[in-house]
């Protein structure tokens, strides 16, 4: 059955490969980024039924993008949007703090509570959380990222558990590694080499997006009704250590 998905994140990266793909499927997908002139290209690339252009750290900007979700009767929502930095804690502030918190937590949170009604009422639901496996195991001067990613795990076991008796489901994915622009950006900005990178990944790859997309596909299924308040490391290994 044709379902109405909002992918936030949705004009780069791993957000648009979850919008493609879906896309395929028949689905009516509304998105969801800053940047309006690329959103509305991908939006045409792809067939979406709309879009959003919204600030995920902007009070204002979500609230607006609060009543396009209620608007659209959103039945699944991907939280994928992320901000990355990289720097020891000490040189953080305040503005850098809230900011990377406000886009990978608090917004969310906040999207969730605005999906929930319609999900209830209908009695069926899905919420994709797009994590980190810098979430689980922790990154060396990437402190607020990993501490932000550590949160929608908490917050996905918790509204598990709360929605569950309504056909609910909630999960979060982690990534390791990603063959996107932010992804490689990062390395940059890392004092590790690509290859070194690469050698501690037990695949020796970067996990690609497509991977990421077929998750979310099962994930959203019945098939997969029975699965909810899980963390699911898609990262090459890279959790299992070397």
């Amino acid at each position: 059955m044709r379902k109405n998905i909002l992918i936030t994140g949705a004009s780069k990266g791993i957000g648009r490969e979850i919008a493609k793909g879906l896309s395929l499927l028949g689905h009516n997908l509304f998105l969801t980024s800053r940047n309006e002139e690329v959103l509305r290209a991908v939006s045409q690339e792809i067939g979406a039924k709309d879009f959003f252009a919204c600030d995920l750290a902007c009070e204002t900007a979500l609230e607006g993008l609060k009543t396009f979700i209620q608007k659209n009767n959103i039945d699944i929502l991907i939280n994928n949007a992320g901000e990355y930095i990289y720097g020891a804690v000490e040189m953080m502030t305040y503005e850098q703090i809230s900011k990377l918190f406000a886009v990978n937590l608090l917004a969310p949170i906040f999207l969730c509570s605005a999906a929930a009604d319609n999900m209830k009422s209908k009695k069926w639901g899905r919420i994709i959380n797009i994590g980190s496996i810098s979430g689980v195991m922790g990154e060396a001067y990437a402190s607020l990222y990993s501490s932000s990613k550590s949160g929608l795990i908490g917050l996905t076991k918790s509204l598990a558990l709360e929605l569950a008796e309504h056909n609910i489901t909630v999960n979060v994915i982690n990534p390791g590694w990603v063959e996107t622009e932010m992804g490689l950006e990062s390395i940059e900005e890392s004092e590790f080499s690509l290859d070194e990178i690469l050698e501690s990944v037990p695949q020796k790859r970067f996990v690609k997006p497509d991977e990421i997309e077929k998750l979310i596909e099962y994930l959203i299924s019945d098939v997969a009704k029975g699965i909810t308040g899980q963390s699911i490391n898609l990262c090459a290994g890279l959790s299992l250590g070397i």
